[in-house]
């Protein structure tokens, strides 16, 4: 599961054809707090083209945690652009979400990795946003 996600995140950080060192220390962090090596992780970052497989055989947790890291990863940087909005909108739906869920964590999801936000509380308000 941690390789998938990372895969999403790195497809993320690549949308506006750049990824920011914020974004790849994100990565690097997330990846390596799941137990993967930095040398696989920076193998995936320099090759980030594999397809996004189907997220909709996650559990109800996983899904939410692929929520949490897109949005954190889009906000990172400082810098929102349209192009991570619309992939963070149709990963959501990949999910099984309506596009408005990233809408609602964008609000109350931090850029700085270290200000973590109520997760609980999160969880319990993205699931009114499952299809």
């Amino acid at each position: 599961m941690v390789k998938e996600t990372l895969n999403v995140l790195i497809q993320l950080a690549a949308s506006d054809n750049q990824v920011a060192d914020k974004e790849a220390k994100l990565i690097q962090m997330i990846g390596q707090s799941n137990g993967m090596g930095k040398e696989e992780i920076d193998q995936m970052l320099k090759n980030p083209g594999h397809p996004i497989g189907d997220l909709s055989l996650l559990t109800d947790d996983q899904k939410f945690e692929h929520l949490y890291h897109v949005v954190q990863l889009m906000k990172v940087d400082g810098q929102v652009f349209k192009s991570e909005i619309v992939f963070c909108e149709d990963i959501a739906q990949r999910l099984g979400y309506k596009k408005a869920v990233i809408g609602e964590l964008s609000s109350k999801i931090f850029s700085d990795p270290s200000i973590t936000a109520d997760r609980e509380h999160l969880k319990g308000k993205v699931q009114k946003y499952l299809k």
